[in-house]
């Protein structure tokens, strides 16, 4: 299937060899766990106002938004075709969403910003019962919605974490949070995950103190557990996975300091992390992570997702997330119209997850 290369171009170029799983592990023989957690990952939404009235949505981000809502609500209950692994559709727990909510978080046009959050919140609202998007959606924030998080969504973002169903730990900012649907811990961290204390150099992006509260929350939410954990954030790593030490002012021009992948990696080890998730790139990319700047036949699952909305094209999509008591199953669906309709990809992703230890 013929597939997009948007911004990135030499990022995507990675994808070509990394469009499956591998792995040579063996899952242990899983404990009881709940039934398999479902939900759907978006991203790089993009809702823009118009520009001559920034009171008003423009038309075309206003048609591909709503649209894409439109799937996500009647997709539950559907059958999956064979070449996409079968079955149906499974009741998500939610939506995750990697970030760029809006367009213009960050520009000066403040009207705009608001007109865009509110025609986001009017789509997917929050609890599943107060916007068009029919379950509870989790969003983390991208640098077109606020890339030093001091802008209108990060605030809004914040006010939300006060009600979102089932967030058991928010960061002390009120930024990040965490929760867990069915046995599997999630945790959103925003643009990037940092800073380590070690390196106090400016970072392009703020990262929030992410990194922080990332290694608390793990200790304290997952501990010895095993249980398998998904983490969402928005920039990609393999840019930024550099050897290090790295100059400072090259290092401060990356949208995520080298440093801090290192650290967010280091602090992963010895968790079953289940799958990563991030969007940004506006293109597809599935592969493992084990901390280098390339895929690895090892190494945590990670999952790209395409720009699911965005204004700009016709071509968009989102993944499909099944998480079994010993297995990750993953599926996309994607559109080459703008979601007048829409097809599950001809594949599916698969990990083994090992069974949480009693």
């Amino acid at each position: 299937m013929p597939r997009h290369l948007l911004s990135r171009r030499e990022f995507v170029a990675t994808a070509a060899a990394a469009v499956s799983l591998p792995c040579t592990l063996r899952a242990e023989k899983p404990q009881p766990r709940d039934e398999p957690v479902a939900f759907f990952l978006v991203g790089d939404t993009h809702f823009l106002a118009d520009k001559e009235n920034p009171t008003k949505l423009n038309k075309r981000s206003a048609t591909v938004t709503a649209r894409l809502v439109d799937w996500l609500n009647k997709l539950p209950g559907t059958a999956i075709p064979r070449e996409a692994g079968g079955g149906t559709v499974l009741a998500p727990r939610g939506v995750i969403h990697a970030g760029d909510c809006i367009d213009t978080g960050d520009k000066a046009n403040v009207k705009m910003q608001e007109t865009e959050w509110a025609a986001f919140t009017d789509a997917y609202g929050l609890t599943g019962k107060d916007g068009r998007l029919k379950v509870p959606v989790y969003e983390v924030h991208g640098n077109h919605d606020s890339p030093r998080g001091d802008g209108l969504v990060v605030k809004k973002i914040i006010a939300r974490n006060k009600t979102r169903p089932g967030v058991t730990r928010t960061s002390q900012n009120g930024v990040h949070y965490s929760w867990d649907w069915g046995g599997v811990h999630f945790v959103n961290l925003g643009i990037v995950v940092g800073q380590v204390a070690s390196v106090t150099r400016k970072r392009r992006y703020g990262p929030l103190g992410s990194l922080d509260f990332l290694v608390r929350d793990l200790k304290e939410k997952v501990g010895t557990s095993g249980k398998p954990v998904v983490l969402t954030h928005h920039v990609d790593m393999l840019r930024y996975a550099k050897p290090l030490p790295i100059e400072e002012k090259k290092a401060e021009g990356m949208e995520w300091d080298p440093a801090d992948v290192k650290g967010f990696h280091d602090a992963l080890k010895g968790y079953n992390i289940a799958a990563i998730l991030y969007g940004h790139t506006h293109a597809r990319n599935v592969f493992r992570w084990d901390g280098s700047a390339k895929p690895s036949k090892t190494g945590i699952p990670t999952f790209n997702v395409d720009n699911s909305s965005h204004f700009g094209g016709s071509q968009q999509a989102f993944f499909y997330f099944e998480i079994h008591p010993d297995r990750l199953i993953v599926r996309e669906y994607q559109t080459n119209n703008a979601w007048e309709t829409g097809t599950w990809t001809p594949q599916t992703w698969t990990a083994p997850i090992p069974a949480t230890r009693s």
